[in-house]
């Protein structure tokens, strides 16, 4: 082995500096901020108007029926962290029968498109690939991590988008995720429904899903949510 050249090895290129933040759940220092507990002022609606949920104690309150709402900030591939509580509402049935989907049913769509499911699913059996933390109708969470309804839950997703080369689509994309710091899905191939035509390699907004509007009236809530872009793989 030939001697190192420790000189040489300080001035190559480094990896870039990012101050983590104070706790796991706190945004570090290149993060783009979508809710900090303050204000609404990073969110709408698909025509673009304000977002009709409310902040109330440094957390974001969205009532059903108050409609899907939209990050103003889009990406590509990002970390993503989500922190949300799902409201403990009454069963439901549905032809003599519980409909279990009817419990705090909402969702965090990645760019938009790919449905990350929020779901009371605490004693609370569903079909697998719909219940809180599945990549909806795609994969089911390897294990179910759910707190109880009205505690705080974590949604950790590193989402890798799918790339696009010369119009056709050369990687459909992937998500991994840690819902309240247990692995549950691990680099799941997304299954993209739009062509590179139709925008399918484009960067998209964070969505969170309005949650069984036509069931009780009750509250999401959610807090913490940021993001940070990352570089696509090559």
């Amino acid at each position: 082995m030939p001697p190192r050249d420790i000189e040489a090895e300080m001035r190559s290129p480094q990896p870039r500096v990012v101050t983590p933040g104070e706790e796991p759940r706190l945004p570090p220092s290149d993060a783009v901020i979508l809710f900090d507990g303050k204000d609404m002022s990073q969110w709408t609606v698909r025509d673009g108007s304000p977002a009709g949920c409310k902040v109330q104690n440094g957390e974001m309150l969205c009532a059903s029926g108050v409609g899907n709402i939209f990050s103003k900030p889009t990406f590509r591939s990002a970390q993503i962290h989500v922190e949300y509580a799902p409201p403990d509402m009454p069963a439901r049935r549905q032809n003599g029968q519980i409909d279990p989907q009817v419990k705090g049913n909402s969702g965090v769509y990645l760019q938009g498109r790919y449905e990350i499911q929020i779901l009371d699913s605490y004693n609370n059996p569903t079909y697998t690939d719909g219940s809180n933390g599945a990549l909806y109708r795609v994969a089911a969470p390897m294990v179910n991590a759910s707190r109880p309804p009205t505690e705080w839950q974590v949604f950790d997703i590193i989402f890798r988008a799918p790339k696009c080369e010369g119009g056709n689509l050369v990687s459909p994309g992937s998500v991994t995720e840690l819902h309240n710091g247990v692995l549950t899905l691990e680099n799941v191939s997304l299954r993209p429904r739009q062509t590179c035509e139709q925008g399918v390699g484009e960067p998209g907004p964070l969505m969170l899903q309005d949650h069984e509007p036509n069931g009780p009236p009750t509250t999401m809530k959610f807090r913490n949510i940021w993001f940070r872009r990352l570089e696509d793989q090559k």
